[in-house]
């Protein structure tokens, strides 16, 4: 068997989707940092009021 080469068009075309594909990663990974809640804030104890409105 032979090796064939491909299309340089071909290369160049997946060249490219690979740079959309890493650009949209990237995307991605700044918007999820950016809607990030640091732990402090997701950890922190809230009273639960449920028990106030229960006492007379």
């Amino acid at each position: 068997m032979t090796a064939r080469r491909k299309p340089q068009h071909e290369d160049r075309g997946e060249q490219i989707q690979a740079a959309e594909r890493e650009a949209a990663r990237q995307r991605i990974l700044a918007q999820a940092e950016a809607e990030r809640i640091p732990a402090e804030e997701s950890t922190r104890a809230k009273p639960d009021r449920r028990w106030q409105r229960e006492q007379p």
